[in-house]
């Protein structure tokens, strides 16, 4: 047993809310459930900075999301006053400020298996890049060209802190705005597109194929409810096919992944698709969040 796990069986008994701290650089992110004191959470956070070196900040991370950005409301545990940090991924440095930016270091692996799958002639669309960890893996590890987009002014700020910071202002090329904008930009040039964000992903997949040069690869990444005695690659088969069937008459699977739980029956996982011919929808209109992208 790590000694996270062990110091918060330690403070909280047998609750299983050390399954849900996250850690992103120096910054300790405990899930709170929903109506859990956060006197006990104190307690913990107290002694994860006291017995844990590598750890200077702690905060609670409420249920939900907030708009417009679904980002999560954080209320400070113990140690510093501060949330924002440098986060080191697969040879690359990220800073990051949690409060203002999505940042899951669960998702490390999938970043990596992305990365591993793109092609160095690749030009890769990343409609939901958040601070750019995907877009800065797979520039950084095969040197492929991304467009690299979110509609976050701060995590747009990050990104391109981030691009410096990795030394592949040559290779990504940050946008702020809205990924179906951008679309009609990059119109058929796309090999790979990555919808990272599952909660739009099924609202923006015409876009996504308005984008791409056929043949070309999709990863779309959906939340999906796993039923009883399902399995999650069935049910994310069960979710997705439907969507992608309903726009494109030859296609394959090349892999369905579970990605990570997100709640009870509740699952984050990903279709990787190569897509010979798809139509998007002939109503397809333009975004009602009409940004600017630079």
């Amino acid at each position: 047993m790590s000694l996270l796990k062990r110091i918060a069986r330690e403070v909280l008994g047998e609750d299983d809310v050390w399954g849900r701290i996250d850690v992103v650089g120096d910054v300790a992110l405990v899930h709170r459930k929903f109506g859990y004191p956060l006197e006990k959470l104190e307690l913990l956070g107290r002694e994860l900075v006291k017995r844990m070196p590598g750890i200077r900040a702690v905060w609670a991370i409420e249920p939900g999301t907030k708009p417009p950005y679904r980002l999560r409301d954080l209320v400070h545990l113990a140690g510093e006053r501060r949330t924002e940090t440098v986060y080191r991924e697969h040879g690359c440095e990220f800073l990051v400020d949690v409060r203002k930016v999505f940042v899951v270091p669960r998702l490390s692996g999938e970043h990596l298996r992305i990365a591993e799958l793109v092609e160095p002639w690749e030009t890769v669309f990343n409609m939901f890049a958040g601070a750019g960890l995907f877009s800065i893996i797979i520039a950084k590890r095969k040197g492929a060209k991304v467009y690299s987009v979110d509609i976050n002014p701060d995590a747009y700020w990050y990104m391109i802190e981030n691009i410096k910071r990795n030394k592949v202002e040559d290779k990504v090329v940050p946008i702020l705005g809205d990924a179906a904008w951008v679309s009609y930009w990059l119109k058929g040039s796309a090999d790979r597109v990555l919808m990272p964000l599952p909660e739009l992903a099924p609202e923006y997949l015409d876009y996504a194929l308005l984008s791409l040069r056929y043949p070309g690869r999709l990863h779309l990444y959906l939340h999906v409810l796993v039923r009883r005695g399902e399995r999650p690659k069935t049910a994310t088969l069960r979710a997705g096919l439907p969507l992608v069937e309903s726009k494109c008459s030859s296609f394959e699977v090349e892999g369905v992944r579970l990605v990570r739980t997100v709640g009870p029956r509740v699952a984050q996982t990903v279709i990787d698709l190569k897509l010979s011919k798809c139509s998007p929808s002939p109503r397809l209109g333009k975004p009602h969040q009409q940004r600017e992208f630079l």
